[in-house]
C-alpha cells in the first residue's frame, strides 16, 4: 500500500533493511529476518523482535524509500506483505515516474512532485474503497464541492468521477485532479505556486487514445482541435481510458447523433448518467453485439455457470446472459458454444434438487423437445422468479398461434418440433431429443421466389455437382440431430465450418432466418407484415420514387427479376419496410440485398431478414449520413494496418481503399462478387455477423497486395480489386454462374487467375478470424468519435465556404465565430431542458441550418462579441437585432444572418451601420411590446425650441438645411433603385433611435465630443420631423395651408421648407400599422435625414469609421462564454429559490 512521505534519517540506524533493488530515486527493501533460511544473529534479532511486537505495531516486511540525490534524508512512499505485492509499487513507479523526475533541475522539487502525487494516489485508492462500500460516500462528495468551486459549473453538470493523473505542459508534468462529468473533461492543479485549470467538452474531442512519449510508457492522449493534452500516472490506466471512451462516445451521439439518440432512450437522460450506468451500458452493448439482438434488449443479470452440452457428455463452463425478451450462454472458451434461447421459444423454467454433482441446477425447456440444464447457478432462487415474471410478459404481449399457414412452415424439421405438448418433455440424462429424425422435409405450401423457380433451363447441374449439395445437406441433417434444428442450437466451431463451406440451397433461407433470429420476430408479428403492404402500397413520396427508381437496378442479370413478378414481390418488401421504419426509409444497397433475400426466401421472412440486418446487424448502416458503415470503414483501416502492414505502408493514403470497400460493406460483396460465391459470404455473415464481412476483406487485400502494392494510382488498384472479385467463382454451387455485371474489363488483359471462394473463406476464417466481438465494438467506439467529428469538420467547411465570400471577416475569426456559435448552441443542450424553439442538433438539415440559435443564446453571443455595447441598454439592443434577423420569425437564426449582422458593425461603411441602427428601431425590431419602448424620454437636449442655424465663434454663421437638401438629393441619385424603400421612422421610435446612440458612447474616450454632437442631430432632425408632421396635416392641396406651413418654418428659406415637405410628407403604411395610436399625427424622419444628419458632424463620422479589433473581442468570448452563461442560469435560478423558501 502507499504510505504518506515522511522524512527518515538512515545514516546511524540500525541495520534492519536489506536493500533488494535501487535506482536513481527509488530503494526497496527488505526487512532483516524476513525470508530469510540462514542463523544469522541479526536476522535473528529482528525477526523475533517483530514476531512478539504487537500485530498493530509489528512493520511491513517490504518497503519502498524515495531518496533524493544529494540528501541524507529519506521518504517511505509504499510498503507491502509481499515480494508480488512490493514489486506492483516498484514496476508503477518505474513506468510512470522514473522517466519523469529526470526533467526537474531542483531536488526540492522532485521531492514535492513525489508527494504529492502518492498522496494523491492514497487519496484515490481510499475514494475507491468508499465507493464500493456505501453508494454516495463522503470522499465523492468533497470531490464533488471541490469540482463545483473550482469550475463553477451549474448544478446540472453533474461529476461522474475523478482521478489523481499528471498533466504534460511540454516536459513538464502538472500533478493535479482529473474530473469526468457528463459534458466535460476537467483538469485542476496547484503546483510550485501556480494554478491550472482546463475544461475540455467531450463534443470537441477528435480523437481519444492511448499512447507513449520518452518519458512514459503508457498515456491518454486527447486531442481537441488546435491542441493534444497527455495525461499519465494513474493508479488503474485501462479504467480511466475506458470510462474516457464511453463519456465521449455517449455524449458525442447524444449531441451531435440525431438518429442515434433516437434510437437510443438511455440518451436522453443525461442527468442519469452514472459511474456504474456507464459500466453497465457498456456491458449491455457488448451483450446486444455479441448475441446480435434488437437494440430495445436490456440487459439483467451475468451469472457465471456451466451448461450440459450433449455432444461433449459435459459440463461446459460459462456465463448466462438473462434480458428483457432472452436467455443466452457462451463458453468461457471463445468459439467452443454459444445458446440463444429466446423466452417465446421457452415453455418452462423449473429448480432441481441442488446435489454434490448438480449444484443449483435449472431446466429451462423449449418448445421444440429440447430442455438446458444450467449448474452452479449463484442466488438461484431470485433468478428463476425473475425469469418466469418475463416469461410469462413476453407470452402475455406475444401468444403463440398455431393454427396459421406459417406454423406449417416452422415447424418443419429445420425449426420446431410439430409437438408442442410441454408435458410430454423428458429429460432423463439431459439428452437432446428431437420429434424427428432425419426424414426429408415436408415440400413447401405457400409460394416462395426460391432460386429454383427461376432457374434458366439450361441449369441442371451435373452429377458431381448435385453429389456436392447431397453431401451437404446430409452434414447438416446430422448435425441438426446433435446440435438441434432451431433458433435455440448449440452454436459451436463445427457449425461455423459447415458455414464456412457453403449452406446448402435448400437449406440457406431457413438458416438465415434462425442465424439471425429473424425466426422469432416472424413467429411474434402475424400479420404484421400483410398489414404494412397494405397500409403502404399506393402512397407516392420521395422515398417510393427512390425505390421504383432502383428496382430495375437489383441483380437485372437475374431471371428472377426480369419479370413483374420478382419487381413487384421487392417492391412491396422495401416499400413496406419504409413505412415500418421512416427514419431509415430507404437507402441504396438495400434493394440489391433485399433482391438476395427474396431469392432465399419467402416475402414476408424477406421482410423480417431485411429488419434483422438493418436495425440488429448492421446498426446505423441504412441511414441518412451511414454513420455505421463510415465507422466500420475506419475500423477496417485500423485492421489493415495491424494485419497487413506492407500493404498500409505501401498505400500511404489508406482512405482510398476504404472509399473501394464501402461497398463491400454495405451490400455484402453483393455488388462486386459473381452472386453464387457472394450468397457464400452472406452465409458467413448471418452467423458470424460484421467479423465476417471484416476478415473477407482483409483477405480480399492479402490475395491482391501485390497488384496493389505495384499500381500507380488509386484507378490502378480499383481494377486489380475488381478484376480479383469478378472471378471468385464458387465450384459448388449447383446451378449455372449468374451473367455478371461487373466484368468490365477489354478483352486483350491477362486472364485473372480464378480463385474458389470456400478458398478465400476458409484463408479469411484461418488468418484473420482471431478478432473478437469486444476488440470490434471497442475499436468501434473509438472510431465513431472520429467519425462524427469529421462530420463536424465537414458541415463547418460548408458554412464557412458559403460566408466567407459575403463577409470581409478574416477566415481565421470566421472559424473562432463558428466556434463560439456552435458551443452557445451546446451549453443550452448540456444544462437546459430541451425547448420548442431550440431544436437538437439536426445533421439531416442542410449544412447552414443544422446548428441555429434562439434568442437568449444570441443575447449572450452578442454581449460578448458585438461592437455596440450600450451597457444596460445592451440586452434590449440584442432582442431587437434577434427580430430583425428572423426573418421567416420561427425564433430561430443560423449563423450566416449572425455573421452578416457582426460584419456590418465591425467593417461596414458608416451608411451601412447607420442603416442597420435605423432598422433596428423601426418593425420588426422594434415592437409595441418592447421593453424599453414605452418609456418616455425627456431629455432638454431634445427640446425642439432650438434654432436650426447655428453660430460659430468667429460669428459667421452655418445653415444646416442648405447642406442637408443637397445631401438628400445626392443619397437619392446614389440609391439603388432596387432595394425596397425602408418605411420612415415615427417620433416613438426616433426615441429609442437616440437613447441607444448615447448609450454606445458610453464610456468612449470622445464621450463629450460625441454627447454635444448627436445633441445638435438630434434637435436637427426633431426639427425636420415636425416641418414634416405640419406639412402632412395641412394637406396638399391647400395653398392656405402651404402659405402658413411657410411662415410658421423657423427657416427664412421657403426653397428649403418645400424640399421638407416633399420629402417628409405621409407615413408608410407599414409604420402606420404598427403603431395606429400615431396615425393622427406624422411626425416622421426618414433614413435619409437621419444619415445627413449625422454627417454634418465630424466626431459621429469618426466615431463610426474608426476600425474596430474582432480579435480581442474573440479572445475574451473565449474566456468568458462558460461563466456568462453559469451567470445567467444563476440569475434564473435564484427567484426559484425565494419562492421556495419560507
Amino acid at each position: 500500500m502507499w504510505l504518506k512521505p515522511e522524512e527518515v534519517l538512515l545514516k546511524n540506524a540500525l541495520k534492519l533493511w536489506v536493500t533488494q533493488k535501487s535506482n536513481c530515486y527509488f530503494i526497496l527493501q527488505r526487512r532483516r529476518g524476513h525470508g530469510e533460511g540462514g542463523g544469522r544473529l541479526t536476522g535473528r534479532l529482528v525477526g523475533a523482535l517483530d514476531a512478539v511486537l504487537d500485530s498493530n505495531a509489528r512493520v511491513a516486511p517490504f518497503r519502498i524509500l524515495l531518496q533524493v540525490p544529494g540528501s541524507q534524508a529519506y521518504s517511505p512512499i509504499a510498503c507491502g506483505a509481499t515480494l508480488e505485492e512490493i514489486n506492483q509499487h516498484w514496476d508503477w513507479l518505474e513506468q510512470n515516474l522514473l522517466h519523469t523526475l529526470s526533467v526537474f533541475d531542483n531536488k526540492d522539487d522532485i521531492a514535492s512532485f513525489v508527494k504529492g502525487k502518492v498522496k494523491a494516489l492514497i487519496a484515490e485508492e481510499t475514494s475507491s474503497r468508499l465507493a464500493e462500500q456505501e453508494e454516495e460516500p463522503e470522499k465523492f462528495r468533497e470531490a464533488l464541492v471541490k469540482f463545483e468551486t473550482r469550475f463553477n459549473f451549474p448544478e446540472a453538470e453533474k461529476l461522474i468521477t475523478y482521478y489523481s493523473c499528471c498533466c504534460w505542459k511540454g516536459r513538464v508534468p502538472r500533478q493535479g485532479w482529473l474530473y469526468l462529468s457528463i459534458n466535460h473533461l476537467c483538469f485542476y492543479s496547484f503546483f510550485l505556486g501556480k494554478e491550472l485549470k482546463l475544461v475540455i467538452p467531450w463534443v470537441d474531442v477528435q480523437r481519444l487514445e492511448r499512447t507513449s512519449n520518452v518519458f512514459l510508457t503508457d498515456t491518454i492522449r486527447i486531442t481537441t482541435q488546435n491542441k493534444e493534452r497527455d495525461f499519465s500516472m494513474f493508479l488503474n490506466l485501462d479504467e480511466v481510458f475506458k470510462i474516457m471512451e464511453q463519456l465521449a462516445d455517449v455524449t458525442l451521439r447524444r449531441l451531435l447523433d440525431n438518429e442515434g439518440f433516437d434510437l437510443d432512450p438511455g440518451l436522453q437522460e443525461p442527468s442519469q448518467i452514472t459511474k456504474r450506468d456507464l459500466e453497465a451500458r457498456a456491458q449491455n452493448e457488448f451483450f446486444r453485439a455479441f448475441f446480435r439482438l434488437p437494440r430495445r434488449e436490456k440487459l439483467h443479470a451475468v451469472l457465471d455457470c456451466s451448461l450440459w452440452t450433449p455432444f461433449s457428455r459435459c459440463h461446459t463452463a460459462g456465463q448466462m446472459f438473462t434480458s428483457d425478451s432472452y436467455i443466452c450462454f457462451a463458453s468461457k472458451e471463445a468459439g467452443c458454444c454459444k445458446v440463444i434461447l429466446p423466452l417465446r421459444e421457452v415453455v418452462s423454467i423449473e429448480k432441481m434438487e441442488d446435489t454434490s454433482l448438480l449444484p443449483n441446477p435449472i431446466i429451462v425447456s423449449i418448445r421444440s423437445k429440447m430442455a438446458f440444464q444450467f449448474i452452479e447457478l449463484r442466488d438461484r432462487d431470485s433468478l428463476v422468479e425473475g425469469l418466469l415474471a418475463r416469461l410469462k410478459l413476453v407470452h402475455a404481449d406475444h401468444p403463440v398461434h398455431y393454427d396459421t399457414t406459417l406454423d406449417e412452415e416452422l415447424t418443419s424439421p429445420v425449426f420446431h418440433s410439430t409437438s408442442l405438448c410441454s408435458g410430454s418433455h423428458r429429460f432423463g440424462g439431459l439428452e437432446m431429443v428431437s420429434s424427428q429424425n432425419s426424414e426429408e422435409r415436408e415440400k413447401e405450401t405457400s409460394p416462395r421466389m426460391h432460386p429454383e423457380a427461376f432457374r434458366q433451363s439450361g441449369s441442371q447441374s451435373p452429377d458431381s455437382g448435385l453429389s456436392r449439395e447431397q453431401i451437404k445437406v446430409s452434414l447438416w441433417k446430422d448435425h441438426f440431430v446433435e446440435y438441434g434444428r432451431t433458433v435455440c442450437m448449440f452454436r459451436t466451431e463445427k457449425i461455423r465450418k459447415l458455414v464456412a463451406m457453403g449452406i446448402p440451397e435448400s437449406l440457406r433461407g431457413r438458416l438465415w432466418l434462425l442465424f439471425s433470429d429473424a425466426v422469432t420476430d416472424l413467429a411474434a408479428h402475424p400479420g404484421y407484415y400483410g398489414n404494412l403492404v397494405e397500409e403502404s402500397m399506393g402512397k407516392c413520396c420521395l422515398v417510393t420514387e427512390e425505390i421504383e427508381r432502383d428496382l430495375h437496378r437489383s441483380l437485372p442479370e437475374h431471371p428472377a427479376f426480369q419479370n413483374e413478378t420478382g419487381i413487384a414481390a421487392l417492391r412491396r418488401v422495401l416499400t413496406a419496410y419504409a413505412h415500418r421504419n421512416p427514419k431509415i426509409g430507404y437507402c441504396q444497397s438495400m434493394n440489391i440485398l433485399t433482391s438476395v433475400l427474396l431469392l432465399y426466401a419467402k416475402e414476408e421472412e424477406a421482410f423480417w431478414l431485411l429488419v434483422a440486418v438493418c436495425e440488429r446487424m448492421l446498426p446505423d448502416y441504412f441511414n441518412h449520413r451511414v454513420i455505421g458503415a463510415q465507422v466500420d470503414q475506419s475500423v477496417f483501416e485500423e485492421l489493415i494496418k495491424e494485419q497487413l502492414p506492407e500493404l498500409a505502408e505501401h498505400m500511404h493514403d489508406l482512405s482510398a481503399l476504404a472509399s473501394i470497400s464501402l461497398s463491400w460493406f454495405l451490400t455484402l460483396f453483393l455488388s462486386i462478387m459473381p452472386l453464387e460465391s457472394a450468397v457464400n459470404v452472406v452465409d458467413c455473415f448471418f452467423y458470424d455477423g460484421i467479423k465476417a464481412i471484416f476478415q473477407l476483406g482483409l483477405a480480399v487485400l492479402e490475395a491482391t497486395a501485390e497488384g496493389l502494392c505495384s499500381s500507380k494510382d488509386d484507378s490502378q488498384a480499383f481494377m486489380v480489386l475488381s478484376r480479383f472479385l469478378d472471378h471468385v467463382k464458387n465450384e459448388d454451387s449447383p446451378g449455372p454462374p449468374i451473367g455478371s455485371h461487373h466484368a468490365f474489363f477489354s478483352d486483350d488483359q491477362e486472364p485473372c487467375p480464378v480463385t474458389d471462394i470456400a478458398d478465400l473463406i476458409r484463408d479469411s476464417y484461418e488468418k484473420f478470424g482471431d478478432q473478437s466481438v469486444a476488440q470490434i465494438e471497442h475499436m468501434r467506439c473509438r472510431h465513431r468519435i472520429r467519425v462524427l467529428q469529421g462530420h463536424e469538420d465537414t458541415t463547418k467547411q460548408n458554412v464557412l465556404r458559403v460566408v466567407i465570400p459575403e463577409v470581409s471577416v478574416l477566415p481565421e475569426d470566421l472559424e473562432e465565430l463558428y466556434d463560439l456559435f456552435k458551443r452557445e448552441h451546446m451549453m443550452s443542450c448540456y444544462w437546459e431542458q430541451p425547448r420548442p424553439m431550440a431544436p437538437r442538433h439536426d445533421p439531416s438539415r442542410p449544412y447552414a441550418e443544422q446548428y441555429r440559435i434562439d434568442a437568449q443564446q444570441f443575447a449572450r453571443l452578442f454581449q460578448l462579441v458585438s461592437p455596440w455595447t450600450c451597457g444596460a441598454h445592451t440586452e434590449i439592443l440584442a432582442e431587437r437585432t434577434f427580430r430583425l434577423l428572423d426573418e421567416n420569425m420561427d425564433h430561430l437564426i443560423e449563423f450566416k444572418a449572425f455573421v452578416s449582422c457582426l460584419d456590418i458593425m465591425y467593417n461596414g461603411e458608416m451608411n451601412e451601420k447607420i442603416k442597420l441602427l435605423y432598422r433596428l428601431h423601426i418593425p420588426p425590431a422594434l415592437t409595441e411590446n418592447d421593453r424599453d419602448s414605452q418609456s418616455p424620454l425627456k431629455n432638454p437636449l431634445l427640446s425642439t425650441s432650438r434654432p436650426l442655424v447655428f453660430g460659430k465663434s468667429n460669428g459667421d454663421t452655418i445653415d444646416y438645411q442648405k447642406q442637408l437638401k443637397q445631401m438628400i438629393k445626392d443619397l437619392a441619385k446614389e440609391k439603388d433603385k432596387t432595394e425596397k424603400e425602408l418605411p420612415k421612422m415615427s417620433q416613438r421610435e426616433f426615441i429609442q433611435f437616440c437613447k441607444t446612440l448615447y448609450s454606445m458612447f458610453h464610456e468612449d474616450p470622445e464621450e463629450n465630443d460625441l454627447y454635444q454632437a448627436i445633441a445638435t442631430v438630434t434637435t436637427l432632425l426633431l426639427q425636420i420631423g415636425e416641418v414634416g408632421q405640419r406639412g402632412s396635416s395641412s394637406g396638399s392641396g391647400s395653398q392656405e395651408g402651404g402659405e402658413e406651413l411657410q411662415a410658421s418654418a423657423p427657416s427664412p428659406s421657403s426653397e428649403q421648407d418645400l424640399v421638407f415637405a416633399e420629402t417628409d410628407t405621409g407615413q408608410s403604411p407599414q409604420a402606420s400599422q404598427a403603431f395606429p395610436e400615431e396615425a393622427q399625427g406624422d411626425w416622421t424622419v426618414s433614413l435619409e435625414h437621419i444619415l445627413a444628419s449625422l454627417l454634418t458632424e465630424q466626431s459621429l463620422v469618426n466615431f463610426f469609421e474608426k476600425p474596430l479589433d474582432i480579435k480581442s473581442k474573440l479572445e475574451n468570448a473565449k474566456l468568458n462564454q462558460y461563466s456568462l452563461k453559469t451567470c445567467e442560469m444563476s440569475r434564473q435560478s435564484q427567484p426559484e429559490l425565494k419562492l421556495s423558501s419560507p
